[in-house]
């Protein structure tokens, strides 16, 4: 199936290009704060399964077109990433920090949005914002120390992510953490529509420009390894979110860009690049040039 969060908050399930609102079946509180009832959906899904497929079957949908795509979990526990995942970007950046050498970082909770907004570049002279493509790991039930033989037990289901960079030595987590810069969508679809986690095909497109192209058998740390590395060191709830890394080609955008991030089996989102005017803070205030490694 594929969940989405649409219209202020509202739950439905997409098929073809129709969407049933299932936000009453489900029991979710579009007006609820914090905005945490996705990952009770994502827990109990299971157990709500048979009753979404019959509400489906008569009941009423509105055209996909017509509804506004938001992030579809927006208050998740942790939203957990991992760096330099894949050789040809080591190279890319001239990195050792590979991500079976550095773990996971986090990234704030707030950079989330969604299929049906924008990416906002902050006001930051002399700095590149470079986008990176991703797949999310939708995490399904509460773990730890969760072996790499269990852990596609716990992955709910996947989405495409970007993981939008100001390009610098800084912080990791702060270079990426503004409002707007981990866009997730346009759905979740669940785990059992992805026939083969070790070879999904994943592309990424600034306006006409394919920038990034890569498969999942080509990542340093696999799928199963991420789940068992990052549950070692905390335990994972339903709705943690887990990037999985990007590859080569990471590059800047500007304002009227549109980005555009396909995951096989999974969805398409194109998200608009707007210059926004906030952001500027002493950190970021020298320059950074990016020199891409030889």
């Amino acid at each position: 199936m594929k969940i989405i969060r649409f219209n202020g908050g509202r739950v439905g399930i997409v098929k073809a290009d129709r969407v049933f609102d299932i936000t009453n079946l489900v029991g979710e509180d579009p007006q609820a704060w914090p905005p945490s009832g996705m990952c009770r959906v994502i827990r109990d899904f299971e157990t709500l399964r048979p009753a979404i497929l019959r509400y489906m079957v008569d009941g009423p949908s509105v055209h996909l077109a017509s509804v506004h795509l938001q992030t579809p979990v927006p208050w998740p526990n942790k939203l957990m990433a991992y760096p330099v995942n894949y050789h040809d970007h080591a190279k890319e950046m001239a990195s050792e920090g590979l991500a079976n050498i550095q773990g996971y970082f986090l990234k704030s909770n707030s950079s989330l949005c969604g299929a049906g907004d924008k990416i906002e570049l902050p006001a930051l002279s002399g700095r590149e914002i470079h986008h990176e493509c991703e797949i999310a790991l939708i995490i399904g039930k509460e773990g730890r120390e969760i072996s790499p033989e269990r852990a596609m037990d716990y992955v709910f289901g996947y989405a495409c992510l970007l993981d939008m960079t100001v390009r610098g030595k800084e912080e990791r987590v702060f270079r990426k953490s503004y409002d707007t810069f981990t866009p997730v969508g346009p759905w979740i679809v669940t785990a059992d529509e992805v026939p083969n986690h070790a070879d999904i095909n994943m592309k990424l497109w600034v306006n006409d420009e394919l920038r990034q192209q890569a498969n999942t058998r080509d990542l340093i740390v696999n799928i199963p390894q991420m789940v068992a590395v990052a549950s070692s060191a905390s335990t994972l709830y339903p709705g943690d979110l887990i990037a999985t890394g990007t590859p080569a080609g990471v590059g800047p955008v500007r304002d009227g860009d549109i980005v555009t991030i396909e995951i096989e089996n999974v969805g398409r989102m194109s998200i608009p690049v707007m210059q926004g005017t906030r952001g500027s803070n002493v950190v970021f205030e020298k320059t950074y040039d990016f020199v891409r490694a030889s």
